[in-house]
């Protein structure tokens, strides 16, 4: 008899557990918050057209940048082999010194083998002695190091992208009909909110013309400000710099320079 009671107990027990309703999974929808801050993590689109602005720092213009150059992808690791290539081809690997053969000094056996105490030593070339070689020291070398045309170009156009994705390049026009002083340039950079006193300016101008001397000449004593023409613009001066002004014709400067079809 208890046998059959637990066994009852038990079914019962089982049907229970089969009427029990199955509780449904629900989506949460994220908060306002957190789609807010899912969008601001997500890169920003460049903006291509862009205000060309005058010697007072008002825009004047628009022109709409080449997507090729402003909006390329973004290559972190070909930039900083960009930039190592760059730096390490600035090495003249000339320095030298002269070993204890090459050394212009008598070759008489400095003293006598015995009775002095001292180590034998056959000559005054020897590394211990004033006026003798340089044991190990450092010799010619080339440091140079290369890279194909295409990764640079790729380069390059990975920082420009960069640049002006940060809002660091500015586009001007008309200084060139400014008078050559140097304190005319200076206050045509204040108005463009760069005159601070660390500031590192890379001023990008076209191809060197008669037409653009003065512009050179009045702004090469800016302190912080250097000058680089189109054709010669580099990965490493565009990183190194803290903002880049192009002068309206420095853009087609570089369509023609980076973009030509061979």
């Amino acid at each position: 008899m208890p046998t059959k009671v637990k066994a009852k107990a038990a079914v019962k027990t089982v049907k229970k557990e089969v009427k029990k309703p199955v509780k449904a999974v629900v989506k949460v929808a994220p908060k306002k918050a957190a789609v807010k801050a899912s969008a601001k993590e997500l890169p920003k689109e460049t903006t291509l057209k862009q205000s060309v602005y005058d010697t007072k720092g008002l825009s004047a213009d628009t022109i709409t940048l080449p997507k090729e150059i402003f909006d390329a992808k973004v290559n972190n690791p070909l930039m900083a082999q960009a930039v190592r290539v760059y730096l390490a081809n600035q090495r003249r690997g000339t320095v030298k010194t002269k070993s204890r053969g090459e050394v212009k000094i008598s070759t008489r056996k400095i003293y006598r083998q015995k009775g002095t105490g001292r180590a034998r030593h056959g000559a005054a070339s020897a590394p211990i002695f004033v006026g003798g070689g340089v044991a190990f020291g450092p010799r010619q070398r080339d440091y140079s190091l290369s890279l194909n045309q295409k990764m640079k170009k790729a380069a390059l156009f990975s920082a420009l992208t960069t640049k002006l994705n940060s809002g660091e390049i500015k586009i001007v026009k008309g200084f060139e009909k400014l008078e050559p002083k140097t304190k005319l340039m200076a206050g045509a950079f204040n108005s463009l909110a760069l005159g601070e006193k660390k500031m590192k300016v890379l001023f990008v101008t076209p191809k060197p013309t008669k037409d653009f001397e003065g512009v050179v000449k009045s702004a090469r004593n800016i302190k912080g400000v250097s000058i680089l023409a189109a054709n010669l613009l580099n990965t490493y001066e565009v990183l190194k710099s803290k903002n880049i002004v192009l002068m309206k014709e420095s853009v087609d400067s570089l369509v023609e320079t980076f973009l030509k079809k061979d």
